[in-house]
């Protein structure tokens, strides 16, 4: 009997868990910690440290109330569409009620962690991003319009505005910088995705570019955002944040961003789009990568 409740007490939590979109957090947390980084010459000294800590913290908790909230509104969304269908929200193993108060919890946990611990700036520029995500973006743009994903995107490039808020109490141009690289990547990452699954987007009723314009002028958006974002790229070596090794960096995975776009412009499949897709990952990874190395190591 205590082994069967065992099991399901942790099948709850690992439903919950679910929640919070594990894998899209931890990319938050790593931008905003290069945020934190970027914010401090030279190596960060033990309280720099602490304060790195407990601000991923923060944000991590915020993020993943977010992404809770968003999973209760999309539910039927969810439900609808393969890449989303396992859910807990979706397949209604957890509750309207549950899902709301575990977003609510984890929202005032981690703004509170923010406001005693790091500063105020940081959590109502965090809280601000939940609003704008969890509220302004999920609810009113998402549903309304097929530039959602570009409109939708400044709640997502704002971790590197919250890491660097987080140890120097302000934003700075540097921080506005790593903002609008992340807000030109996302339209064309995430377009690369609605490509390959316009079924599931059209069958969900969501009004995603492709399935409103079409996969051809998509495909045109995804190149056209490629080069404005390799453009955005150069600007932390040019303003001077960092030197020839992440110039080098940035250089060779934006010209791989824009030939997998061209090709995917050219000729296309859901195999490439796919692969367009996965390439955007790795390209901001590597991109964030660079710039912490570049800090450290020149």
């Amino acid at each position: 009997m205590h082994a069967m409740q065992g099991m399901l007490s942790r099948e709850i939590w690992g439903q919950f868990y679910a929640l919070t979109k594990p894998r899209v957090v931890q990319l938050i947390v790593f931008c905003a910690l290069i945020g934190m980084v970027l914010a401090v010459p030279g190596w960060p000294d033990r309280a720099q440290l602490l304060q790195m800590l407990v601000a991923s913290f923060g944000i991590y908790l915020v993020a993943g109330a977010a992404a809770a909230f968003n999973c209760l509104v999309e539910k039927g969304i969810d439900a609808k569409m393969k890449r989303t269908a396992w859910r807990p929200t979706a397949q209604g193993q957890l509750g309207d009620a549950q899902t709301l108060v575990f977003s609510a919890v984890l929202c005032a946990l981690g703004s509170a962690v923010l406001y005693v611990w790091v500063n105020p700036l940081t959590m109502w520029l965090t809280f601000a991003t939940f609003v704008g995500y969890a509220v302004i973006y999920t609810v009113v743009l998402k549903p309304l319009t097929p530039q959602n994903i570009v409109i939708g995107g400044a709640s997502g490039a704002m971790p590197p505005v919250l890491g660097w808020a987080a140890l120097t109490g302000d934003v700075g141009p540097e921080a506005l910088i790593l903002f609008l690289i992340i807000f030109l990547w996302t339209p064309p990452h995430f377009w690369a995705l609605a490509l390959y699954r316009v079924e599931d987007y059209r069958k969900s009723g969501l009004p995603m570019l492709p399935v409103t314009h079409g996969s051809e002028f998509t495909r045109l958006q995804v190149f056209l955002y490629t080069l404005v974002l390799m453009a955005a790229s150069l600007l932390p070596f040019i303003y001077g944040m960092n030197s020839w090794l992440y110039l080098l960096v940035a250089l060779a995975l934006s010209l791989g961003f824009c030939w997998h776009a061209w090709q995917l412009l050219r000729n296309y499949s859901d195999a490439l789009a796919r692969k367009t897709f996965r390439f955007s990952l790795i390209h901001l990874s590597a991109l964030f990568s660079a710039l912490l190395l570049d800090h450290y190591l020149l």
